[in-house]
C-alpha cells in the first residue's frame, strides 16, 4: 500500500510542478524590471550557496555518490521572503539559548515541491561591547531540522557546531536502523560552509559519512532566485529515489520503519542522547540512570537536548 501512495505522490507532484514550471516561464519573460525589482528585495538578508553533497557508505557494502546542491542562507530577523514551515528567529533563539542573529541554511521550495533532507539555524550570541572593539556575533549553537523521504517526518534539536554526538532520532532510511548516533560539525558560514554527519553504529562502527561543502555565489551572478532553485529540491528527491534502488539491488536490507516494529523508539533515543551527554562517572553517588542495565552512573545536573517531533504527512501518517 505504501508503494501504492508513493506513486500516487511522485505523479501528484509530477504534475503540479509541470503547470507551476510553465507559470514561472512566463513570468521570466515579462519586463526585466519586474523581476529585478523582486530579487533586488529578497537579495539583501538572503545569501546564495552552490555545492555538492557527498554520502559514503563503508558497511555492510560500500557505496558513495555526490550530486550538485544549491542552498538559500536566510537572516531570519530581516527576510521578509524566508520559506514557511520553519521556525521564526525568535523561536530559535528561546530553543538555543542564544541572543543574537539566527541564519536558516535551506533549499527553497520550487514550483510547489519541497525537499529538505536537512536544514539548519545558525544562532549567534552577541558579546558585550568593550573598550578596545565593538560588539561581535560569535556562533554558539546550530539546530537541525532533519526531515525524512518520502515519510516527510522532522526531528528538531540543538547540537554545537563544534563537534556534537546525537542519539539517532528518526528513521531516515529504509536501508539504516535506529542503532547509533550521529557525529555533527558545522562552520559559520561565510564565503565557504561545510556540515558533515558521520554514523557510528555499535556493530558497524563509523560505517556512513555525509558531507555538504558549497561557496557563496556572488548576488550580482543571480538575477532571479526562482529560477536559479528551480527544480532543486526535485533532483535531491531523484538522487534520493535512484540511490535507493541501488542499495537495493546490492541487497542491503531492507529495514522496516520502527513505528511498527518499536513505537517507543522516540523515547528511546532521548534516553540514549541523555546517557550520550551526561558523562559516566563510575562509582559516584550521582545515582544510577533509569531504563540503564550497563552500571552507567550519570550526572543528573548535565544539560539534556530536547528533541521535537513532527508526525508524518499523509498519506504516511
Amino acid at each position: 500500500m505504501e508503494a501504492f501512495f508513493l506513486l500516487a505522490s511522485i505523479l501528484s507532484n509530477f504534475l503540479k510542478s509541470l503547470v507551476l514550471s510553465v507559470l514561472l516561464l512566463f513570468r521570466t519573460l515579462l519586463p526585466r524590471h519586474w523581476s529585478s525589482r523582486s530579487s533586488s528585495n529578497s537579495s539583501e538578508s538572503v545569501s546564495l550557496y552552490e555545492g555538492t553533497v557527498w554520502h559514503e557508505r563503508r558497511r555492510p557494502v560500500r557505496h558513495s555518490f555526490r550530486y550538485p546542491v544549491r542552498y538559500a542562507l536566510y537572516n531570519l530577523d530581516h527576510s521578509p521572503h524566508a520559506p514557511p514551515d520553519h521556525l521564526s528567529a525568535d523561536q530559535a533563539r528561546q530553543i538555543a539559548s542564544t541572543n543574537g542573529q539566527v541564519l536558516l541554511l535551506t533549499i527553497p521550495p520550487s514550483v510547489g515541491y519541497v525537499q529538505n533532507p536537512l536544514s539548519v539555524y545558525y544562532c549567534y550570541d552577541v558579546e558585550a561591547e568593550t573598550q578596545a572593539s565593538a560588539s561581535t556575533q560569535l556562533l554558539k549553537k546550530c539546530i537541525a531540522e532533519v526531515t525524512n523521504t518520502p515519510w516527510g517526518e522532522r526531528v528538531t534539536f540543538v547540537f554545537n557546531p563544534n563537534s556534537d554526538l546525537v542519539a539517532k532520532s528518526l528513521h531516515v532510511s529504509p536501508f539504516m536502523d535506529m542503532l547509533g548516533n550521529w557525529n555533527m560539525r558545522a562552520n559559520a558560514p561565510g564565503d565557504n560552509l561545510y556540515v558533515t554527519i558521520s554514523v557510528q553504529h555499535p556493530k558497524l562502527g563509523d560505517y556512513f559519512t555525509a558531507v555538504l561543502k558549497a561557496k557563496r555565489v556572488p548576488s550580482s551572478l543571480v538575477s532571479d532566485h526562482a529560477m536559479f532553485f528551480w527544480l532543486m529540491p526535485h533532483k535531491v528527491a531523484v538522487w534520493i529515489y535512484w540511490h535507493a534502488l541501488k542499495l537495493w539491488w546490492k541487497n542491503v536490507s531492507y529495514i522496516q520503519h520502527p513505528r511498527y516494529t518499536n513505537p517507543a523508539y522516540r523515547e528511546e533515543a532521548s534516553i540514549l542522547d541523555h546517557k550520550i551527554q551526561c558523562c559516566p562517572i563510575i562509582g559516584s553517588d550521582k545515582g544510577q540512570f533509569e531504563g540503564s542495565d550497563q552500571g552507567y552512573f550519570l550526572d543528573r545536573s548535565c544539560e539534556i537536548r530536547q528533541f521535537t517531533w513532527r508526525k508524518a504527512k499523509w498519506p504516511w501518517s
